[in-house]
């Protein structure tokens, strides 16, 4: 469902992140609001809805044949449904009107909308139906059985002082270390990595040497770990950013904020393709649990920059909102 959403602040405890966000993209964002005055793109949010009632008003407007369908350049089909009855949208509204709303991806979208909001209160006062007050917004339940999580990668470059040797030994305090050897190994380090998840929390540290798979010692964790936000310390993500990268890779938390040092991919192949062209360390993921997600969003705490990656994406530009 594509609708307009008031913007909130986070201390409101109606709009839910779940992760941080980095500078520059933020800016970028800002800049070309102000330049357009219009939002492209819509924010993805979950709402929970275990008994469907949403969807199942949704449904009865989709017997119809759509106002709009597209296949995009990845040959998925898009297809859209504008609603005009008076009487649906005021139920819709009335469904949604007490949800909680949880950021699935848009952090950079929605932070900037809060930014922009802010500046145009600060020039003009503020009015609560104005059109820089509200954000366009995606909304899907969280319970639905298509949506998923997938990994984003960490590729660690530009440390001069970076030794392999010196990090395994770091790291072993941490992390039971075993070399993957894929000249013998049938199976890949993806399909090793999501194995050793389903026990644990785990990683692929892929260097040039080779590729490395890591699990944790949960006792070390745990205590290495212990300023830590308890729903946190058994993320995967959570240990690579506060145990591998900050401790014993030295790369401070301003730094991955500000990418430096961190640059995040997608796919796996690439992943490991950016340590052949030169790179540090590649850290392959597996994704978090839509659950754990929740658990820690609606309790107010936050995860490391793209932690997450939700599927299906959203196609920017299908609806556009424009401000003036």
């Amino acid at each position: 469902m594509i609708a307009l959403g008031r913007i909130h602040d986070y201390e409101d405890g109606v709009i839910h992140r779940h992760e941080q966000t980095l500078s520059k993209p933020r800016a970028d964002r800002l800049n070309l609001l102000r330049a357009t005055r219009a939002h492209f793109g819509q924010i993805f949010m979950l709402y929970s809805d275990p008994a469907n009632e949403i969807d199942a008003l949704l449904k009865s407007r989709m017997e119809e044949d759509p106002d709009i369908s597209l296949l995009d350049e990845y040959e998925t089909l898009h297809r859209v449904w504008r609603i005009h009855d008076p009487a649906l949208i005021r139920a819709l509204q009335d469904k949604m009107r007490d949800k909680k709303l949880l950021i699935a991806d848009g952090h950079h979208r929605y932070e900037t909308a809060l930014a922009y909001r802010n500046e145009r209160r600060a020039e003009s006062g503020e009015d609560r139906n104005a059109a820089h007050e509200f954000v366009m917004m995606t909304l899907i339940p969280m319970e639905s059985r298509g949506l998923v999580i997938l990994p984003t990668h960490r590729i660690v470059h530009g440390l001069l002082d970076f030794d392999r040797e010196r990090m395994l030994e770091a790291a072993s305090q941490f992390f039971d270390i075993d070399r993957i050897d894929l000249r013998t190994e049938t199976r890949s380090a993806t399909t090793l990595l999501g194995q050793a998840g389903e026990k644990g929390t785990a990683f692929v540290a892929v260097t040039r040497q080779g590729p490395y798979l890591m699990r944790a010692k949960q006792d070390a964790i745990q205590h290495a770990l212990r300023d830590v936000p308890s729903l946190q310390r058994d993320l995967d993500v959570v240990q690579l950013h506060r145990i591998m990268l900050e401790r014993v890779l030295g790369i401070s938390e301003e730094a991955i904020r500000n990418q430096e040092n961190v640059r995040y991919e997608r796919d796996a192949f690439e992943a490991i393709s950016w340590v052949r062209q030169g790179a540090n360390v590649a850290f392959l993921m597996n994704p978090a649990k839509i659950e754990q997600v929740r658990d820690i969003a609606f309790g107010g705490e936050v995860l490391p920059q793209k932690s997450t990656d939700f599927y299906p994406k959203l196609l920017s530009g299908l609806a556009i909102y424009a401000l003036e």
